[in-house]
């Protein structure tokens, strides 16, 4: 019954998460999900009870008063054409020389082949970006696969994904963002607490270089 109730929070929370990443906040993915969240009382919803939720729940409503139209924020956070405060790409964080497509990408890759997973995108996007990686945690749970979807969370997400989240937290510079860098932070740190499999340690570049 508790595995079952993990693999429900993961579907849940993951495609949530995955998708305020991914896709823009008009988009139709994700324009309920914008709505709700700035609603006083969702987080009374969220399948997990996390530390912060009324302090998050209070930056998405404020975000409402934004004067940088949401949409906007988006594209300037995870889409260009400047750089980007904190890229969404794993490989960024932990290829010594921060490009896309690097080794931690092609490791991914090569999982998802000898798991019989097909790319969830018909971009060319790397597989490693944090939302596409959420929402195939989510597929993950979806079909039942805990033992897939540890080895996706402890080997390919969370090696990096606090180190992102945090430094998209610090510079977001949008109350909207703040708050799902935080929330995502949280909700990982609770996906982590319910498997067994031991986080790969592993060595995060980007922060070190950038300073």
């Amino acid at each position: 019954m508790q595995d079952t109730r993990f693999l429900e929070q993961v579907a849940i929370t993951g495609r949530v998460l995955g998708s305020l990443f991914y896709f823009a906040p008009d988009s139709e993915n994700n324009t309920d999900i914008v709505a709700i969240l700035q609603e006083p009382t969702w987080h009374e919803e969220w399948p997990f009870d996390l530390p912060s939720l009324t302090t998050i729940s209070q930056f998405f409503q404020s975000s409402i008063h934004d004067e940088e139209p949401l949409n906007e924020a988006w594209q300037r956070l995870f889409i260009g054409p400047y750089a980007l405060p904190a890229p969404p790409w794993g490989s960024v964080w932990l290829d010594k020389e921060n490009i896309i497509f690097g080794d931690s990408t092609v490791e991914l890759r090569q999982w998802m082949r000898t798991k019989g997973i097909e790319p969830v995108t018909t971009q060319k996007e790397p597989e490693d970006h944090i939302g596409l990686v959420l929402m195939l945690a989510a597929w993950l749970a979806e079909q039942n696969r805990r033992d897939d979807l540890e080895e996706l969370l402890a080997w390919h997400l969370l090696p990096w994904s606090e180190h992102f989240l945090d430094t998209l937290a610090d510079t977001a510079d949008s109350a909207f963002y703040i708050a799902v860098a935080k929330l995502t932070k949280e909700t990982l740190a609770g996906y982590q607490q319910q498997i067994t499999q031991p986080v790969l340690a592993k060595t995060v570049y980007y922060k070190e270089n950038a300073e």
